[in-house]
Protein backbone atom coordinates (compact mmCIF):
# COMPACT_ATOMS: atom_id res chain seq x y z
CA UNK A 1 0.00 0.00 0.00
CA UNK A 2 3.11 2.58 0.59
CA UNK A 3 4.53 1.73 -2.54
CA UNK A 4 0.88 2.27 -4.53
CA UNK A 5 0.62 5.68 -2.40
CA UNK A 6 4.16 6.40 -3.43
CA UNK A 7 3.56 5.90 -6.94
CA UNK A 8 0.49 8.58 -6.40
CA UNK A 9 2.24 11.46 -4.68
CA UNK A 10 5.11 11.10 -7.28
CA UNK A 11 2.54 11.19 -10.11
CA UNK A 12 0.28 13.64 -8.49
CA UNK A 13 3.18 16.09 -7.30
CA UNK A 14 4.65 15.89 -10.68
CA UNK A 15 1.44 16.68 -12.40
CA UNK A 16 0.91 19.76 -10.11
CA UNK A 17 4.49 20.80 -10.18
CA UNK A 18 3.77 21.12 -14.17
CA UNK A 19 0.66 22.70 -14.14
CA UNK A 20 1.66 25.41 -11.79
CA UNK A 21 4.83 25.90 -13.88
CA UNK A 22 2.55 26.42 -16.44
CA UNK A 23 0.54 28.79 -14.98
CA UNK A 24 3.45 31.06 -13.90
CA UNK A 25 4.46 30.83 -17.44
CA UNK A 26 1.59 32.02 -18.95
CA UNK A 27 0.90 34.56 -16.06
CA UNK A 28 4.27 36.08 -16.72
CA UNK A 29 4.54 36.32 -21.08
CA UNK A 30 0.75 38.02 -20.43
CA UNK A 31 2.10 40.47 -17.77
CA UNK A 32 5.80 40.72 -20.67
CA UNK A 33 2.94 41.17 -22.98
CA UNK A 34 0.82 44.01 -21.41
CA UNK A 35 4.37 45.97 -20.78
CA UNK A 36 5.35 45.70 -24.75
CA UNK A 37 2.52 45.96 -26.84
CA UNK A 38 4.68 47.19 -29.83
CA UNK A 39 5.89 43.29 -30.30
CA UNK A 40 3.02 40.51 -30.53
CA UNK A 41 6.23 37.71 -29.37
CA UNK A 42 5.54 37.17 -25.81
CA UNK A 43 1.98 36.87 -26.76
CA UNK A 44 3.12 34.22 -29.62
CA UNK A 45 5.39 32.30 -27.12
CA UNK A 46 2.05 31.92 -24.82
CA UNK A 47 1.46 28.63 -27.28
CA UNK A 48 4.13 26.78 -26.18
CA UNK A 49 3.01 26.47 -22.82
CA UNK A 50 1.67 22.92 -23.98
CA UNK A 51 5.24 21.64 -25.15
CA UNK A 52 6.41 23.42 -21.96
CA UNK A 53 4.55 21.17 -19.51
CA UNK A 54 5.35 17.81 -21.36
CA UNK A 55 8.96 18.21 -21.36
CA UNK A 56 8.92 19.19 -17.60
CA UNK A 57 5.99 16.49 -16.45
CA UNK A 58 8.60 13.90 -18.56
CA UNK A 59 11.60 15.08 -17.85
CA UNK A 60 10.28 14.98 -13.51
CA UNK A 61 8.93 11.18 -13.91
CA UNK A 62 11.68 10.25 -15.90
CA UNK A 63 14.42 11.14 -12.99
CA UNK A 64 12.14 9.80 -10.52
CA UNK A 65 10.66 6.60 -11.72
CA UNK A 66 13.48 4.46 -10.34
CA UNK A 67 13.25 5.56 -6.98
CA UNK A 68 9.62 4.50 -6.64
CA UNK A 69 9.99 1.08 -4.80
CA UNK A 70 7.03 -0.79 -6.60
CA UNK A 71 7.36 -4.07 -7.69
CA UNK A 72 5.51 -3.71 -11.08
CA UNK A 73 7.17 -0.58 -12.19
CA UNK A 74 10.38 -2.08 -11.00
CA UNK A 75 10.08 -5.13 -13.69
CA UNK A 76 9.50 -2.84 -16.03
CA UNK A 77 11.97 0.11 -15.57
CA UNK A 78 13.72 0.17 -18.66
CA UNK A 79 10.56 0.08 -20.75
CA UNK A 80 8.88 2.84 -18.80
CA UNK A 81 11.76 4.56 -18.97
CA UNK A 82 12.31 4.29 -22.58
CA UNK A 83 8.94 5.46 -23.39
CA UNK A 84 9.37 8.42 -20.85
CA UNK A 85 12.70 9.42 -22.99
CA UNK A 86 11.04 9.19 -26.28
CA UNK A 87 8.31 11.82 -24.63
CA UNK A 88 11.09 13.87 -23.38
CA UNK A 89 12.29 14.17 -27.22
CA UNK A 90 9.35 14.43 -28.76
CA UNK A 91 8.15 17.47 -26.77
CA UNK A 92 11.47 18.78 -26.64
CA UNK A 93 11.44 19.39 -30.96
CA UNK A 94 7.78 20.58 -30.29
CA UNK A 95 9.46 23.24 -27.93
CA UNK A 96 11.97 24.38 -29.99
CA UNK A 97 9.89 24.44 -33.33
CA UNK A 98 7.06 26.30 -31.21
CA UNK A 99 9.77 28.57 -29.82
CA UNK A 100 11.24 29.54 -33.37
CA UNK A 101 8.09 29.68 -34.90
CA UNK A 102 7.08 32.53 -32.70
CA UNK A 103 10.16 34.54 -32.78
CA UNK A 104 10.31 34.28 -36.51
CA UNK A 105 6.34 35.70 -37.15
CA UNK A 106 6.77 38.20 -34.58
CA UNK A 107 9.93 39.11 -36.55
CA UNK A 108 7.88 39.85 -39.24
CA UNK A 109 5.41 40.75 -38.14
CA UNK A 110 7.41 43.90 -37.03
CA UNK A 111 8.63 44.08 -40.47
CA UNK A 112 5.36 44.40 -41.78
CA UNK A 113 4.77 46.97 -39.61
CA UNK A 114 7.50 49.35 -40.49
CA UNK A 115 7.49 48.26 -44.42
CA UNK A 116 4.92 49.35 -47.03
CA UNK A 117 6.24 47.81 -49.93
CA UNK A 118 3.98 44.97 -50.92
CA UNK A 119 6.58 43.37 -53.24
CA UNK A 120 9.15 43.68 -50.47
CA UNK A 121 6.55 42.20 -47.59
CA UNK A 122 5.81 39.26 -49.90
CA UNK A 123 9.59 38.37 -50.77
CA UNK A 124 10.23 38.36 -46.86
CA UNK A 125 7.53 35.85 -46.04
CA UNK A 126 8.19 33.91 -49.06
CA UNK A 127 11.45 33.16 -47.28
CA UNK A 128 10.22 33.28 -43.80
CA UNK A 129 7.63 30.22 -44.91
CA UNK A 130 10.67 28.69 -46.08
CA UNK A 131 12.97 28.80 -43.43
CA UNK A 132 10.86 27.31 -40.73
CA UNK A 133 9.92 24.54 -42.37
CA UNK A 134 13.54 23.44 -42.84
CA UNK A 135 14.06 24.36 -39.30
CA UNK A 136 11.21 22.20 -38.85
CA UNK A 137 12.27 19.20 -40.89
CA UNK A 138 16.07 19.44 -39.41
CA UNK A 139 14.29 19.09 -35.78
CA UNK A 140 12.06 16.80 -36.76
CA UNK A 141 15.41 14.89 -38.36
CA UNK A 142 17.31 15.27 -34.87
CA UNK A 143 14.70 14.44 -33.13
CA UNK A 144 14.22 10.78 -35.19
CA UNK A 145 17.78 10.39 -34.57
CA UNK A 146 18.06 10.99 -31.23
CA UNK A 147 14.57 8.75 -30.55
CA UNK A 148 16.61 5.70 -32.44
CA UNK A 149 19.69 5.90 -30.34
CA UNK A 150 18.04 5.26 -27.47
CA UNK A 151 17.79 1.56 -28.76
CA UNK A 152 20.70 -0.45 -28.16
CA UNK A 153 20.32 -2.13 -32.00
CA UNK A 154 20.02 0.76 -33.50
CA UNK A 155 23.59 2.17 -31.79
CA UNK A 156 25.31 -1.25 -33.30
CA UNK A 157 23.65 -0.71 -36.53
CA UNK A 158 25.00 2.78 -36.77
CA UNK A 159 28.19 1.51 -36.66
CA UNK A 160 28.01 -0.19 -40.10
CA UNK A 161 25.80 2.56 -41.57
CA UNK A 162 28.32 4.91 -40.89
CA UNK A 163 31.26 2.48 -42.35
CA UNK A 164 29.02 2.96 -45.75
CA UNK A 165 28.04 5.90 -45.92
CA UNK A 166 29.59 7.01 -48.68
CA UNK A 167 27.74 3.92 -51.15
CA UNK A 168 24.39 5.03 -49.36
CA UNK A 169 25.25 8.71 -50.08
CA UNK A 170 26.24 7.98 -53.90
CA UNK A 171 22.75 5.74 -54.15
CA UNK A 172 20.84 8.40 -51.99
CA UNK A 173 21.79 10.98 -54.21
CA UNK A 174 21.14 9.41 -57.78
CA UNK A 175 17.62 8.61 -56.51
CA UNK A 176 16.39 11.48 -54.94
CA UNK A 177 18.11 13.75 -57.67
CA UNK A 178 14.57 14.75 -59.00
CA UNK A 179 13.86 15.38 -54.96
CA UNK A 180 17.26 17.60 -54.36
CA UNK A 181 16.53 19.24 -57.78
CA UNK A 182 13.18 20.97 -56.31
CA UNK A 183 14.81 21.18 -52.61
CA UNK A 184 17.48 23.17 -53.90
CA UNK A 185 14.92 25.10 -56.50
CA UNK A 186 13.06 25.73 -53.33
CA UNK A 187 15.99 27.79 -51.98
CA UNK A 188 17.02 29.53 -54.98
CA UNK A 189 13.25 30.85 -55.39
CA UNK A 190 13.17 31.75 -51.84
CA UNK A 191 16.62 33.65 -52.10
CA UNK A 192 16.73 34.56 -55.35
CA UNK A 193 13.56 36.57 -55.55
CA UNK A 194 12.53 35.24 -58.71
CA UNK A 195 8.56 34.60 -57.51
CA UNK A 196 7.20 35.59 -54.32
CA UNK A 197 3.89 34.35 -52.68
CA UNK A 198 0.88 36.66 -53.57
CA UNK A 199 2.48 37.51 -56.95
CA UNK A 200 0.25 37.07 -60.21
CA UNK A 201 1.83 34.49 -62.96
CA UNK A 202 1.36 33.12 -66.56
CA UNK A 203 2.35 29.57 -66.14
CA UNK A 204 1.98 26.67 -68.84
CA UNK A 205 -0.91 29.17 -70.31
CA UNK A 206 -2.82 29.78 -66.75
CA UNK A 207 -3.05 33.02 -65.10
CA UNK A 208 -3.31 32.67 -61.56
CA UNK A 209 -1.70 33.87 -58.11
CA UNK A 210 0.77 32.14 -56.34
CA UNK A 211 -0.69 30.99 -53.20
CA UNK A 212 1.80 28.71 -51.44
CA UNK A 213 5.96 27.99 -52.18
CA UNK A 214 7.24 24.99 -50.46
CA UNK A 215 10.71 23.21 -50.53
CA UNK A 216 9.12 21.19 -53.80
CA UNK A 217 6.31 22.08 -54.76
CA UNK A 218 4.75 25.75 -55.59
CA UNK A 219 0.55 26.50 -56.01
CA UNK A 220 -0.97 28.58 -58.25
CA UNK A 221 -4.71 29.72 -57.69
CA UNK A 222 -6.31 30.18 -60.93
CA UNK A 223 -9.19 32.76 -61.71
CA UNK A 224 -11.64 29.95 -61.49
CA UNK A 225 -10.19 28.66 -57.63
CA UNK A 226 -8.28 25.58 -59.00
CA UNK A 227 -5.28 25.08 -57.59
CA UNK A 228 -2.01 24.19 -60.25
CA UNK A 229 0.06 22.22 -58.51
CA UNK A 230 4.14 22.34 -60.31
CA UNK A 231 7.39 21.52 -58.55
CA UNK A 232 9.45 24.41 -58.12
CA UNK A 233 12.17 23.45 -60.54
CA UNK A 234 9.67 24.16 -63.05
CA UNK A 235 10.17 28.07 -62.39
CA UNK A 236 14.18 27.34 -62.76
CA UNK A 237 14.16 25.84 -66.12
CA UNK A 238 11.29 26.79 -67.91
CA UNK A 239 10.57 31.09 -68.85
CA UNK A 240 6.93 32.27 -66.93
CA UNK A 241 5.36 35.32 -67.07
CA UNK A 242 5.63 37.11 -63.37
CA UNK A 243 3.25 40.17 -63.81
CA UNK A 244 3.83 41.26 -60.03
CA UNK A 245 8.02 42.11 -60.62
CA UNK A 246 9.36 45.46 -60.72
CA UNK A 247 5.51 46.61 -59.62
CA UNK A 248 2.13 45.60 -60.10
CA UNK A 249 0.88 48.55 -62.65
CA UNK A 250 0.02 47.28 -65.76
CA UNK A 251 -0.51 48.59 -69.35
CA UNK A 252 -3.29 46.49 -71.55
CA UNK A 253 -4.62 46.63 -75.07
CA UNK A 254 -8.03 46.65 -76.69
CA UNK A 255 -8.27 45.84 -80.45
CA UNK A 256 -11.43 46.88 -82.37
CA UNK A 257 -12.22 45.79 -85.77
CA UNK A 258 -14.31 48.76 -87.80
CA UNK A 259 -14.81 49.35 -91.18
CA UNK A 260 -13.02 51.98 -93.19
CA UNK A 261 -16.05 54.86 -92.50
CA UNK A 262 -15.27 54.88 -88.83
CA UNK A 263 -14.81 58.42 -86.92
CA UNK A 264 -11.80 58.07 -85.38
CA UNK A 265 -11.97 61.51 -83.86
CA UNK A 266 -14.78 61.00 -82.58
CA UNK A 267 -13.90 57.67 -81.34
CA UNK A 268 -10.95 58.91 -79.93
CA UNK A 269 -12.74 61.49 -77.33
CA UNK A 270 -15.15 58.96 -77.04
CA UNK A 271 -12.62 56.44 -75.48
CA UNK A 272 -10.79 59.60 -73.27
CA UNK A 273 -14.26 59.82 -72.09
CA UNK A 274 -14.82 56.50 -70.86
CA UNK A 275 -11.84 56.36 -69.06
CA UNK A 276 -12.45 59.05 -67.05
CA UNK A 277 -15.42 57.55 -65.99
CA UNK A 278 -13.90 54.56 -64.95
CA UNK A 279 -13.07 54.17 -61.20
CA UNK A 280 -10.13 51.52 -62.14
CA UNK A 281 -8.43 52.98 -64.71
CA UNK A 282 -5.10 55.01 -62.23
CA UNK A 283 -4.81 58.27 -65.01
CA UNK A 284 -1.12 56.94 -65.88
CA UNK A 285 -1.92 57.32 -69.61
CA UNK A 286 -4.09 55.89 -72.76
CA UNK A 287 -4.07 56.14 -76.59
CA UNK A 288 -6.26 55.10 -79.44
CA UNK A 289 -4.51 55.05 -82.75
CA UNK A 290 -5.50 52.93 -86.41
CA UNK A 291 -2.82 50.09 -86.45
CA UNK A 292 -3.40 48.18 -89.31
CA UNK A 293 -5.72 48.71 -92.32
CA UNK A 294 -7.33 45.42 -94.84
CA UNK A 295 -9.43 45.45 -97.51
CA UNK A 296 -12.84 45.53 -95.58
CA UNK A 297 -11.70 47.10 -92.21
CA UNK A 298 -9.20 49.45 -90.12
CA UNK A 299 -8.19 47.95 -86.75
CA UNK A 300 -7.93 50.64 -83.96
CA UNK A 301 -6.14 49.88 -80.98
CA UNK A 302 -6.96 51.40 -77.38
CA UNK A 303 -3.85 51.53 -74.82
CA UNK A 304 -4.76 51.77 -71.26
CA UNK A 305 -3.40 51.72 -67.39
CA UNK A 306 -4.39 50.39 -63.89
CA UNK A 307 -2.62 49.72 -61.32
CA UNK A 308 -2.62 45.99 -61.08
CA UNK A 309 -3.63 43.34 -63.20
CA UNK A 310 -7.67 42.70 -61.87
CA UNK A 311 -8.29 46.68 -62.42
CA UNK A 312 -7.01 45.83 -66.20
CA UNK A 313 -9.42 43.29 -66.79
CA UNK A 314 -12.26 45.85 -65.95
CA UNK A 315 -10.79 48.61 -67.69
CA UNK A 316 -10.46 46.78 -70.48
CA UNK A 317 -13.75 45.18 -70.24
CA UNK A 318 -15.64 48.26 -69.78
CA UNK A 319 -13.84 50.37 -72.43
CA UNK A 320 -14.73 47.45 -75.06
CA UNK A 321 -18.21 47.06 -74.20
CA UNK A 322 -18.94 50.97 -74.13
CA UNK A 323 -17.45 51.74 -77.49
CA UNK A 324 -19.26 48.69 -79.39
CA UNK A 325 -22.21 50.27 -78.19
CA UNK A 326 -21.45 53.85 -79.04
CA UNK A 327 -20.47 52.64 -82.33
CA UNK A 328 -23.86 50.48 -82.70
CA UNK A 329 -25.96 53.75 -81.52
CA UNK A 330 -24.37 56.87 -82.92
CA UNK A 331 -22.14 55.50 -86.13
CA UNK A 332 -23.44 51.94 -87.00
CA UNK A 333 -21.64 53.01 -90.64
CA UNK A 334 -18.49 52.66 -88.73
CA UNK A 335 -19.00 48.55 -87.64
CA UNK A 336 -17.73 46.27 -90.30
CA UNK A 337 -19.86 45.00 -92.68
CA UNK A 338 -19.29 41.35 -94.57
CA UNK A 339 -20.74 41.34 -98.32
CA UNK A 340 -22.61 38.87 -99.76
CA UNK A 341 -22.42 38.08 -103.32
CA UNK A 342 -25.70 35.67 -105.27
CA UNK A 343 -24.67 32.12 -105.66
CA UNK A 344 -23.77 31.19 -109.54
CA UNK A 345 -26.92 29.99 -111.40
CA UNK A 346 -28.35 29.01 -114.75
CA UNK A 347 -28.23 31.86 -117.59
CA UNK A 348 -31.66 33.74 -116.75
CA UNK A 349 -31.92 35.35 -120.43
CA UNK A 350 -32.26 39.03 -121.61
CA UNK A 351 -30.80 41.63 -118.77
CA UNK A 352 -33.67 42.51 -116.33
CA UNK A 353 -34.09 45.95 -114.51
CA UNK A 354 -33.03 46.79 -111.33
CA UNK A 355 -35.96 45.22 -109.57
CA UNK A 356 -36.28 42.25 -110.92
CA UNK A 357 -34.55 39.08 -109.06
CA UNK A 358 -30.80 39.48 -109.83
CA UNK A 359 -30.58 42.85 -110.72
CA UNK A 360 -28.01 45.38 -109.60
CA UNK A 361 -30.06 44.78 -106.28
CA UNK A 362 -28.79 41.05 -106.23
CA UNK A 363 -26.15 42.30 -104.07
CA UNK A 364 -27.19 43.04 -100.50
CA UNK A 365 -25.55 44.04 -97.31
CA UNK A 366 -25.49 41.95 -94.21
CA UNK A 367 -26.67 43.58 -90.88
CA UNK A 368 -23.58 45.21 -89.19
CA UNK A 369 -21.48 43.01 -87.34
CA UNK A 370 -18.58 43.90 -84.66
CA UNK A 371 -15.62 41.85 -83.97
CA UNK A 372 -13.95 42.70 -81.43
CA UNK A 373 -10.68 40.96 -80.41
CA UNK A 374 -7.81 41.20 -77.66
CA UNK A 375 -4.35 40.42 -76.98
CA UNK A 376 -4.78 38.02 -73.79
CA UNK A 377 -7.62 36.64 -72.06
CA UNK A 378 -8.42 37.16 -68.24
CA UNK A 379 -12.45 36.11 -67.36
CA UNK A 380 -13.16 36.73 -63.79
Amino acid sequence: MNSALRVLTVLGGSILLTFAAGWAFDLLLRRADARHPETPLWNLLRRCRRALQIVLLAALLRGAHRQIAWPPLQDHAAAVGRILSLTLIGAGAWLMVAVASAVVESGYARYATATRDPARLRRVRTQVTLIMRVVTVVVAVVAVAAMLVTFPSFRALGTSVLASAGIIGIVAGVAAQSTLGNLFAGFQIAFGDMVRIGDTVVVAGEWGVVEDITLTFLAVRTWDERRITMPVSYFTTRPFENWSRGGVQMTGTVFLHCDHRVPVGLMRDKAEEILHSCKEWDGRGWDLAVTEATPSTVVLRVIVTAKDPDDLWTVRCAVREQLVAWLAEKHPDGLPRVLLDPAPGPALGPARGPGAPGGSEGRRTAQPEATVTSTSWKPR
